[in-house]
C-alpha cells in the first residue's frame, strides 16, 4: 500500500539524513530531547547512527540471514567520545547505508520483523525513521521545519497499517462495523481503518484472546455505502507527527462518534519503540 517509489525513498533517507546531521551539529551534545526524555542530543546521533542504519546496513550485506546477537556485530559505543567523533561516526555509517541501499534492488529477499521480506521494507521503513528522527533533532533544537507533504502521507498509512494495525501471521483480524478515516486534507489523501478484534496462538503458545485491534483497509474493499463514523483531519505532516506522538492533537480535528474515537486513539496511542 505504499504511496510512493523505492527510488523516492531512497531520496528522502538522503535528504532527512543531511538535515537531520545539520541540525544535530549545531546543538549542544547534551541538549535534552523532548521526545525521548531519557535522551540528550549526543544519544539521538548515536541510536541513528548505530542502532537504526547500522543495524539495518547489516541486514542488507547480510540478506536474508536473520540477525542475531549471535551473528550481528553491534558496535559499542565508546565511553570518551567528544561530539565531534560522534558526528563523524554518523557520517560514516550513514554514508555506508546509503550506498547499500544504492546496490540493493528493492525486491531482492530481505529479512525485517515485518509480513515484507524484501529489501523494499528497508527502504520505505527507513525513510520513515530517519523523518521522525530528525522531529527529535529539531524540538531538541526548537526549530522545527515542515515535512515534506507527500512523505508525510504515506506515513500516516504506514503507522497506522504497520505499526498500529500489525499482527503476527498465526493471529485473526474479525473487523467490527466501526470505521475511522483519516483525511490529510493537503494531499487529498484518506487512510480508511475499521476497528475489530483479534485472537489467535503462536507456535509458542502465546495466545491473543479476541483483543481489541485495527485493520487498515484500501478504500476498494470497503463496503459500499459504508460511512466513517468518525473522520480525523489534518495536514499529513500534523496527522504523521501525531500519530508518531511527536507533536500534539492541536491541529487535528475530530468529528464523529466519541465512543469510536476514543477506541481508535486507545489503540494508537502506544509508545513505538520498532526501527
Amino acid at each position: 500500500m505504499t504511496r510512493l517509489t523505492p527510488a523516492a525513498y531512497l531520496d528522502h533517507i538522503r535528504t532527512e539524513s543531511a538535515r537531520f546531521r545539520a541540525v544535530l551539529a549545531d546543538t549542544s551534545p547534551t541538549a535534552p530531547v523532548p521526545t525521548a526524555p531519557e535522551w540528550t542530543a549526543a544519544d539521538l546521533l548515536w541510536h541513528v547512527a548505530a542502532e537504526v542504519q547500522h543495524f539495518w546496513t547489516y541486514v542488507l550485506e547480510s540478506r536474508p540471514a536473520t540477525p542475531t546477537e549471535e551473528t550481528y556485530p553491534e558496535p559499542e559505543r565508546p565511553k570518551d567520545a567528544d561530539y565531534q567523533e560522534l558526528l563523524e561516526n554518523f557520517d560514516r555509517m550513514n554514508a555506508t547505508f546509503i550506498e547499500t541501499l544504492e546496490k540493493t534492488a528493492p525486491d531482492e529477499p530481505t529479512w525485517s520483523w515485518s509480513d515484507d521480506q524484501t529489501a523494499a521494507f528497508t527502504y520505505r521503513r527507513q525513510a520513515h525513521e530517519i523523518l521522525i528522527h530528525r522531529i527529535d533533532a529539531e524540538l531538541a533544537a526548537g526549530a522545527l521545519t515542515p515535512l515534506d507533504p507527500a512523505l508525510a502521507a504515506d506515513g500516516v498509512e504506514e503507522v497506522l497499517d504497520i505499526f498500529y494495525g500489525g499482527k503476527p501471521g498465526w493471529a485473526s483480524f474479525t473487523g467490527g462495523d466501526d470505521f475511522v478515516r483519516v483525511d490529510a486534507v493537503d494531499t487529498d489523501t484518506q487512510t480508511w481503518v475499521q476497528l475489530g478484534r483479534v485472537s489467535g496462538t503462536s507456535p509458542d503458545g502465546e495466545r491473543l484472546e479476541d483483543e481489541p485491534d485495527l485493520s487498515v483497509l484500501p478504500a476498494d474493499q470497503i463496503p459500499a455505502g459504508t460511512e466513517p463514523a468518525v473522520v480525523v483531519e489534518g495536514t499529513a505532516a500534523d496527522l504523521d507527527a501525531w500519530l508518531w506522538r511527536r507533536l500534539d492533537d492541536e491541529r487535528i480535528t475530530v468529528t464523529g462518534d466519541t465512543s469510536v474515537y476514543d477506541r481508535f486513539r486507545a489503540l494508537t496511542n502506544e509508545p513505538i519503540t520498532d526501527d
